[in-house]
């Protein structure tokens, strides 16, 4: 690139969402460019995701949001505009199961948002769950425990109620490919991407966002920036000045992912499916090669570890252990390795978990921020919420005053973008963890 260069919008990040971004602003004939730190598409928490396409949120719009999004990925190739030529992520719809507790009222919302918005769903009882995963021990262990925790391992009760199992839901093979079909797609409409990459200043002129500056002293000129910069999304939001006027905010958080084999005898590749189990405090899935992955719903006994996205240690901790051990309640076969495996990342957290889709104080600076941990699946819709948005706000819109209405086409519903606003009050539907 040349000393000076003009863009209509300039994207930070180029993950899963940032990529999407692009891909719809191209539609809309926006000459776009993405700018990552890394040297490939999708490298930093998409490629840490654990990627599970889930239909179920405890909020009507976060339901209806997933749900629309599963059609994106059920027809990956379409959406994409690709041929059968491409490399392309699969989606491998194997449904997702999630054990009826406590603490999550018996799925109550759950299930009433799954009927209001027609998603097909089955109650299973202690003997369905466990015809379809022999390997399973229903009893009850929570509360969830550290593992210093005397009690922990001991059962607190009989059979765990039952479950809601929704076939409409799974995971993609590769969340790291999809960001770069994504980049792909985006490509063809004439979006470009700058990688290795790191922006060190926002401009400003007349009361406007201008541009950014790179770390080599470079200037690029856009009169729409995008915050979609993940777990430095923050650290963007505080170079913009814009961080003081929200109402959420956003941090980085360390979060560690474990790959364990699976239980002898039994193939979770094949057999298995997506679990969300707060008796014990985490989710898994089934994982190439007949393993599992395991990670944490965030229990209140753990600590939640803040970092600075720039220093921040990123080796296993003892909450890999902790993980694989409180998984092992469920599955006493499940084998415990004595070497850590899987992924140690950082996620960009909002206060309520559930992200901020939005413009900002600062006129044509936008965020599609607080993402990480669970809207991997929302990414096609959040780049049509970002385009809508964008192309609204632009012509005159005052989104903040009237938040903008956007249609779900398949589902055939109507959701309101306030919803995502950084200036919402917290939102007391959330579960205040990854399950958003």
């Amino acid at each position: 690139m040349g000393n000076e260069q003009n863009f209509d919008a300039i994207i930070i990040g180029a993950g899963v969402i940032g990529n999407a971004v692009a891909f719809e602003l191209s539609k809309q004939g926006l000459k776009t460019l993405n700018i990552d730190r890394n040297h490939v598409s999708g490298y930093g928490s998409t490629s840490a995701s654990c990627a599970i396409i889930r239909v179920h949120y405890s909020t009507f719009d976060g339901c209806a949001l997933a749900y629309e999004s599963y059609h994106f990925w059920k027809d990956w190739m379409a959406y994409l505009e690709a041929s059968e030529h491409d490399n392309l992520a699969t989606f491998i719809e194997c449904g997702c199961m999630i054990y009826q507790t406590e603490q999550n009222n018996y799925l109550d919302k759950v299930i009433k948002r799954a009927e209001e918005l027609n998603i097909p769903h089955e109650l299973w009882d202690p003997k369905k769950i466990k015809e379809k995963l022999r390997i399973v021990d229903t009893n009850k262990y929570g509360p969830v425990k550290s593992t210093s925790d005397k009690s922990f391992g001991s059962k607190t009760g009989d059979d765990l109620r039952g479950s809601v199992f929704f076939p409409t839901a799974g995971y993609i093979n590769d969340p790291q490919l999809s960001a770069q079909n994504l980049q792909m797609a985006a490509s063809k409409k004439g979006a470009k991407f700058l990688f290795k990459s790191s922006v060190k200043e926002i401009i400003q002129e007349k009361g406007r966002v201008s541009g950014v500056v790179l770390e080599n002293g470079e200037k690029i000129n856009a009169k729409i920036v995008v915050n979609v910069a993940g777990p430095h999304s923050m650290k963007v939001n505080q170079m913009a000045g814009v961080e003081n006027d929200m109402n959420i905010k956003t941090k980085a958080l360390k979060v560690e992912v474990c790959h364990v084999p699976s239980p002898s005898g039994f193939n979770y590749e094949k057999e298995g499916f997506v679990i969300s189990d707060s008796d014990i405090g985490c989710y898994s899935r089934p994982e190439i090669g007949n393993n599992v992955l395991i990670g944490s719903e965030d229990p209140e006994c753990d600590e939640r570890l803040f970092v600075d996205p720039d220093i921040w240690d990123e080796s296993f901790s003892e909450q890999w252990r902790a993980q694989v051990l409180r998984q092992a309640q469920r599955y006493p076969d499940l084998p415990i390795p004595s070497n850590s495996k899987g992924v140690v990342a950082l996620y960009d957290v909002s206060d309520d978990w559930i992200p901020i889709y939005d413009k900002s104080s600062l006129p044509g600076f936008y965020m599609a921020v607080g993402s990480s941990g669970n809207q991997y699946k929302n990414a096609p819709m959040a780049g049509k919420i970002m385009a809508e948005l964008i192309v609204k706000c632009e012509d005159g819109h005052d989104h903040d005053k009237d938040p903008i209405k956007l249609q779900l086409n398949y589902i055939d519903r109507e959701i309101d973008l306030g919803f995502y606003s950084r200036n919402r009050i917290i939102n007391e539907e959330s579960s205040m963890s990854v399950l958003g």
